[in-house]
């Protein structure tokens, strides 16, 4: 693998993500609308792949983000804690009582069914994460002194307001001044950018990012969405993805890239919410493309987080010295697996993961 990641004896953290730590609201198999009854969970696109790098394969994780110094924050820290991430590096901003200067992002999610789609509605205005700005986070003591093997952040923190995205770039800058891998998952979400400029804004600042970014990611239309990388053939509603199509997308962006190492892109055919078909492909310099198993009719019981698990099971892989062809089959398998249980997060385990990207099936485990 064209990747030089450093060495474990000399980092505190294998992994660290930089981006904002939301309070996920589920109402189960109800509708936000009618629901008198939530289930909570933590969440964050970014957030989402540490997690799933300590709790499914025993890395060691940290995460980068702000919350509000109130009960509501102190939960989210809570939900971190208990998915083993260390929260050492949280920035706590004062809260002023009210929630007029500062608060914690709220993320209401129902998960669809059948011919009704998933929804989410964010309530993030004002957060705490959104506040970030350069000069805030001590990279040089993150990077140089405690030691990170890898780096992840995303569209979705670099699009929360115009200082993160600058806090995206003085990150990887740092980051790559010491070594670090650096992993960035476009993320492309509409309702971000609406109000700042649209589609033209995101590409905008996800270009200007993406010359820093070692390892890329996207979904079957992140590329189009973020970066302005057209793939040929694809309709709007996404129903025949080619392969050859998405491979000709990703080589130009090798091209326009050349920093670029790896890029991932997953594929989904969505069907209904609960029948998805699902795969993925990667390119690297030295390996060319690999193409994970391609599941069709994959059921769905919370689609949320299936892309983040993909990266965390992806980046694992290239850790861990795999070959391509192994890391993007350990990407596909933990975003199937993981979309199998309810919440943003992985529920998964290594084995489960290494099981069933090497062809393993449901068969009851006695």
């Amino acid at each position: 693998m064209s990747l030089t990641i450093r060495p474990e004896s000399e980092c505190r953290y294998d992994i660290v993500s930089l981006g904002e730590v939301m309070l996920r609201l589920d109402p189960g198999e109800g509708r936000i609308r009618t629901t008198r009854n939530f289930k909570v969970w933590e969440g964050g696109g970014e957030y989402n792949v540490a997690r799933g790098l300590r709790r499914a394969f025993g890395l060691r994780a940290g995460v980068v983000t702000a919350l509000a110094d109130n009960a509501v924050g102190q939960l989210v820290e809570d939900f971190i804690l208990t998915g083993g991430v260390d929260t050492s590096l949280i920035h706590w901003a004062p809260f002023d009582g009210l929630g007029r200067e500062v608060r914690n992002g709220l993320n209401f999610t129902e998960r669809g069914f059948g011919v009704r789609g998933a929804v989410g509605v964010s309530d993030r205005g004002h957060t705490a994460a959104s506040q970030l700005k350069p000069g805030d986070i001590d990279w040089e003591h993150l990077f140089g002194e405690l030691g990170v093997r890898w780096l992840h952040t995303g569209g979705i923190f670099a699009a929360l307001s115009e200082t993160t995205a600058e806090v995206v770039i003085e990150a990887v800058t740092a980051a790559k001044k010491h070594g670090t891998v650096v992993s960035y998952d476009l993320n492309y979400r509409p309702s971000l950018w609406k109000s700042i400029g649209g589609q033209a804004k995101a590409q905008e600042v996800n270009k200007r990012i993406a010359e820093h970014i070692d390892v890329m990611i996207g979904n079957e239309e992140d590329f189009t969405a973020s970066l302005g990388f057209e793939v040929e053939g694809v309709d709007e509603n996404l129903s025949d993805l080619d392969i050859s199509s998405f491979k000709s997308m990703i080589a130009t962006a090798s091209e326009a890239y050349p920093n670029f190492q790896v890029i991932g892109n997953t594929l989904r055919t969505v069907h209904s919410a609960s029948d998805n078909d699902w795969g993925a492909i990667a390119w690297s310099k030295d390996a060319g493309f690999a193409q994970a198993t391609h599941r069709k009719n994959l059921e769905i019981l919370d689609r949320v987080g299936g892309g983040d698990s993909f990266a965390s099971g992806l980046i694992y892989g290239l850790l861990t010295g795999e070959p391509l062809a192994t890391a993007v089959e350990y990407g596909a398998a933990h975003g199937a697996l993981a979309m199998s249980t309810p919440g943003d997060t992985s529920m998964v385990t290594k084995a489960e993961v290494v099981k069933l990207a090497g062809g393993g099936s449901a068969r009851v485990d006695r």
